[in-house]
C-alpha cells in the first residue's frame, strides 16, 4: 500500500508529489526529496500545521492517519552569520533613548485635567498678580517721559498737577506765544526784497528778449502773465517764511531770481 506526499518546495522549485510505501520509515522521505531537489543545502521539514517534522524511524502512515496523502513543506536552512546583532540592538536602543522627552503636558492628573491646562492656569494667575506692578512701571515710564517733554518745552518740572500726569497732552498740547519782533521785521524785509528781486529779474529778461528779437513788444497779455508769475513767487516765499529760517528764505529768493 502506497501513500502520496505532497511537498511544497521553495523557489525555484514547484510543488510536487511523491509516492512512497505506507510502511516506509519517515527518515526515507529525505532520500526521496533529494531525487527531486538536488541541493546540498540543509532542508527543514514541517507539516501543514506548521509543526516541525522529526525524521524518525516510524512509518509514514503514522503521519497520514486516515487520509490518503500527507502535506509537507520544506525550507532551506539558514546558516548563522558572524554575529553583531546584539550590538546593533544596543545601538538602536541608545538612539531611541536619546529621543525621549520629559514633556508630559498631554498627560492628565487624577481629576482628568491635562497638565498643560493646569500650567496655563498657573501662568494666568501669576500674570494677574503682577498686573499692579506693571501698571505702576507704565505710569513711572509715562511720568519720566512727561518730565523730559517739560524740560524740552522749558516748563519747570513739578509744577504740573499730579492728577494731570496721566495725560501727557496737558503740557505737550499747551500753546506757547511766539514774540520775536526782530524775526518778524526781518521776515517782512525779506518778503519785500524778494518781490523787488523777482520784478527786476522779469524786467531784465523782458529787455533781453526784446533786444534779441527787435520786434517784440510788451502786450497786455504778457504783462498779466508776468504779474501772475510774480504773485505766485511772492506767495511761495511768504508761505516758506512761516516755517523756514531767514537764511533759507534768502536762499530760496536767490534761486527764484536766478531761474527768472
Amino acid at each position: 500500500m502506497s501513500l502520496n506526499l505532497i511537498i511544497s518546495a521553495f523557489p525555484p522549485y514547484n510543488t510536487f508529489n511523491i509516492i512512497v510505501p505506507s510502511d516506509a520509515p519517515i527518515t526515507d522521505i529525505h532520500s526521496y526529496v533529494r531525487l527531486r531537489i538536488p541541493t546540498t543545502e540543509r532542508l527543514t521539514y514541517a507539516l501543514s500545521s506548521g509543526a516541525r517534522l522529526r525524521l524518525i524511524d516510524a512509518p509514514v502512515s503514522t503521519l497520514a492517519g486516515d487520509s490518503p496523502y500527507v502535506r509537507l513543506r520544506i525550507t532551506p536552512g539558514l546558516y548563522g552569520g558572524k554575529g553583531g546583532f546584539g550590538s546593533q540592538l544596543r545601538a538602536a536602543g541608545g538612539r531611541m533613548s536619546s529621543q525621549k522627552t520629559d514633556n508630559k503636558d498631554s498627560c492628565r492628573d487624577l481629576s482628568g485635567r491635562r497638565l498643560s491646562t493646569i500650567k496655563e492656569a498657573k501662568k494666568m494667575a501669576e500674570y494677574l498678580e503682577s498686573e499692579p506692578l506693571r501698571q505702576k512701571a507704565a505710569k513711572e515710564a509715562q511720568k519720566a517721559k512727561l518730565e523730559k517733554l517739560e524740560r524740552e518745552l522749558g516748563v519747570v518740572p513739578g509744577k504740573t498737577d499730579i492728577a494731570q500726569l496721566e495725560d501727557t497732552s496737558v503740557v505737550a498740547g499747551k500753546k506757547h506765544r511766539f514774540d520775536d519782533t526782530e524775526y518778524l521785521k526781518q521776515s517782512e524785509e525779506i518778503v519785500d526784497g524778494v518781490k523787488s528781486a523777482v520784478v527786476a529779474g522779469l524786467l531784465k529778461k523782458r529787455k533781453k528778449t526784446k533786444a534779441s528779437s527787435g520786434e517784440e513788444k510788451i502786450t497786455p497779455a504778457a504783462t498779466t502773465s508776468a504779474e501772475g508769475t510774480l504773485a505766485k513767487a511772492a506767495q511761495a516765499v511768504v508761505e516758506s517764511v512761516v516755517a523756514a529760517p531767514a537764511a533759507a528764505v534768502a536762499g530760496a529768493a536767490t534761486g527764484i531770481v536766478a531761474s527768472a
